[in-house]
């Protein structure tokens, strides 16, 4: 199997016809061997009776029917379990993508051995305001935190290895950031084409402005985990440690001035009525409380963590 290729969708029954067309084309001409993942992520119009329709002439299409909307990480997650082909391409249903870039997109992992690439849209067909200029800002700062250096992360046409997403784990949002978790897991050799886009020809976008609030977050969360994922008691233990230390030599320098002045016949001075004093068990309670944090981490990935928190009613 040549490519497997993977497609999230979300009430896209408009365009499901013709997305097939172009792909089963593209890759007989190309001589390609194929099969298509689609993921019906909750929709509520005829995406999922036209896909059952497609299967009954064409056994390279098959399916999966979530139970409800649980976001496109899941969708991807639960396709990249079951994929086959040498190559995976993902992409969205939306037809603002283009299947005419799917041999380019295959030789180039193949051929010149990357494991992934990923599509740019250089010349995006967006809202400016709501969509242009806020994945601007979202990129650079991806690139700035993550140090992979794309100009588009968030582009839903890719191309993988079948080792690399054999090797992630999606979840959560973090489908805009599978190169890095790629990059985090050892596959280094990761590379952008410049694609082609157009406007969406049916329906409406299923992502909001928030999308972009979500990604910074994700962001934030990916950087911490990269970094201390695997040893959290590095840095909550070390962070803990020196808030206890200060806290108590901060308590133990105004214990120390209580006997002195004890020792020198002033009374009255009481330590309660020093600032300190408080600074100094807030910070030895944040210290230890910090440190159990640190603890806890290290128990906890110990378990063997379970992503798949979705519900499949049916594949085909």
């Amino acid at each position: 199997m040549n490519l497997s290729i993977v497609i999230p969708l979300l009430n896209e029954e408009a365009s499901l016809e013709e997305l097939f067309s172009r792909i089963d084309n593209v890759c007989n001409t190309n001589s390609l061997s194929y099969e298509i993942w689609f993921v019906d992520d909750g929709s509520t119009d005829l995406s999922w009776s036209i896909i059952e329709n497609m299967r009954i002439q064409h056994p390279q299409i098959h399916a999966i029917k979530f139970s409800r909307n649980y976001g496109k990480s899941q969708a991807l997650h639960a396709a990249f379990e079951r994929t086959n082909g040498d190559v995976v391409i993902t992409m969205d249903a939306d037809l603002q993508d283009f299947p005419e870039e799917i041999p380019e997109l295959y030789k180039m992992v193949i051929e010149d051995n990357y494991d992934i690439v990923s599509g740019w849209k250089k010349k995006r067909f967006d809202n400016v305001m709501t969509k242009n200029v806020p994945s601007k800002l979202f990129n650079a700062a991806a690139r700035k935190v993550s140090g992979v250096y794309l100009h588009d992360f968030n582009c839903g046409l890719k191309a993988y290895k079948k080792q690399v997403v054999k090797s992630i784990d999606v979840y959560g949002d973090m489908h805009r950031y599978i190169p890095v978790l790629a990059a985090n897991a050892g596959f280094r050799r990761i590379t952008e084409k410049e694609v082609q886009h157009q406007a969406r020809p049916y329906g409406t976008s299923k992502f909001g402005t928030e999308r972009f609030i979500r990604g910074f977050l994700d962001l934030v969360t990916l950087w911490f985990v990269s970094r201390f994922g695997g040893r959290p008691m590095h840095f909550f233990g070390a962070v803990g440690t020196v808030m206890f230390i200060v806290g108590f030599l901060s308590a133990l320098w105004l214990g120390i001035s209580k006997l002195i002045d004890v020792a020198r016949g002033i009374y009255g001075h009481l330590i309660t009525n020093n600032p300190w004093f408080y600074i100094a068990l807030t910070m030895m309670i944040m210290g230890t409380l910090l440190f159990i944090a640190g603890f806890l981490g290290e128990m906890i990935i110990r378990t063997n963590r379970e992503h798949k928190n979705y519900n499949i009613d049916e594949v085909i």
